[in-house]
């Protein structure tokens, strides 16, 4: 298999191109391929796996489903979400993921990025409420000075539409207003989870990558991803996110760590979220009164 990203990696640093770089800014998202080596995921993975088995002790409503509420049993998870992994598990601070990852962030975005949180999300196979409903990162977070961001997305398997990839709309980066958001589930102490919808004019574009690619994206792009609809493949994706250092001093000195287990006083004053109306009615299928999570295209964050 032809690794397609060895010409690209060198050391902790990962080359972007003037053509990469113009993507990210005008689609608001960009694919990086070869981010990491077959053996450099493969070390990843063993560590991503003892979250999944529960052999590492993640507190609270940092280790939940993102597509239901709190009180869902765990061996009916859908879309298993560990915020924080490095906080849980010290040796993960500092990977070569993350090292290789903040180059990219400097090379986009300027010298001043530091690491900001991390994350998994594995959606497991053959469940068709595994949906990752449309939103954007800003409205998950508090108001600040400067929004610079990039957030990547890591691959442990092959990502396909089939078992739930990341979707995104290119440009909505560019609009003046974030969308509308609203809690999934009620409210934020029921479920973390915060939705907003597509326009008529949206055309999502799924991002199907390859194990050890990544994609880096805006804090504004609207973006999801649908159901793992496959019969035997796991989706397991990690997530790094990189903000400037004074952001990340500034989220701190309000109590805001990105932990589901936040004061919900400070889960509250995020963003664009301002309604406590639920957001069941964003994803409604047309002429239904119940909203079909399966139903991809119409319920998708």
């Amino acid at each position: 298999m032809v690794d397609a990203g060895a010409n690209r990696r060198k050391g902790d640093r990962y080359e972007l191109s003037e053509e990469e770089v113009e993507c990210y800014k005008t689609k608001g998202y960009v694919h990086l391929k070869g981010l990491l080596s077959e053996e450099e995921v493969r070390v990843l993975e063993e560590d991503y796996m003892a979250f999944i088995r529960r052999e590492v002790k993640v507190q609270g409503r940092d280790f939940c489903d993102m597509s239901a509420d709190y009180s869902k049993p765990l061996d009916e998870f859908s879309i298993v979400n560990i915020m924080l992994p490095s906080r849980y598990n010290p040796k993960l601070k500092g990977t070569i993921y993350e090292r290789r990852a903040a180059s990219v962030a400097e090379q986009l975005l300027g010298q001043d990025m530091v690491f900001d949180y991390d994350q998994l999300l594995a959606k497991s196979p053959g469940k068709s409420d595994g949906v990752f409903h449309w939103h954007q990162d800003l409205a998950y977070w508090p108001v600040t000075k400067d929004t610079r961001t990039a957030s990547f997305w890591l691959a442990i398997d092959n990502s396909r539409v089939e078992n739930g990839c990341i979707q995104f709309v290119p440009g909505t980066h560019l609009e003046k207003s974030l969308r509308h958001h609203g809690p999934l589930h009620g409210d934020r102490d029921t479920s973390h989870t915060l939705a907003a919808r597509l326009s008529d004019s949206d055309v999502p574009q799924p991002a199907e990558i390859n194990r050890g690619d990544a994609t880096v994206h805006h804090e504004r792009i609207l973006h999801g991803s649908g159901a793992n609809t496959s019969a035997d493949s796991w989706r397991r994706a990690w997530v790094v996110a990189f903000r400037s250092k004074a952001t990340v001093e500034y989220e701190r000195s309000i109590g805001f760590t990105h932990s589901h287990n936040d004061k919900l006083e400070v889960l509250n004053a995020v963003g664009s979220y301002s309604s406590r109306t639920s957001m069941h009615a964003f994803v409604v299928l047309k002429g239904s009164s119940e909203p079909k999570l399966g139903e991809f295209e119409n319920a998708l964050e």
